[in-house]
């Protein structure tokens, strides 16, 4: 159990960061998956237009430190590739 006062405002100020966190990464995760979902249902339009909305929360993600950069790059990298299959 945190003593300090510093202490016990650093578990505040974590506590608030992981609630921003999660909710960045459910936002993400959200996203990911209507890419997905469209993919595996082969509507090409409705996965070119959910890759565009999840592009940049995904590099949201990665510039707010929720995930890794290159984490971010490596999911739009295969959704955009299998996205390309899809279409040929």
């Amino acid at each position: 159990m945190a003593n300090t006062p510093s202490a016990k405002k650093a578990t505040r100020k974590i506590a608030r960061r992981t609630a921003v966190n999660k909710n960045r990464r459910s936002r993400v995760r959200t996203y990911v998956r209507k890419v997905e979902e469209a993919l595996a249902s082969g509507d090409k339009t409705a996965a070119e237009a959910a890759l565009r909305e999840a592009q940049p929360e995904l590099m949201r993600a990665a510039g707010k430190g929720v995930m890794h950069p290159n984490t971010a790059a490596r999911k739009v990298s295969r959704l955009s590739r299998r996205l390309k299959t899809l279409s040929a």
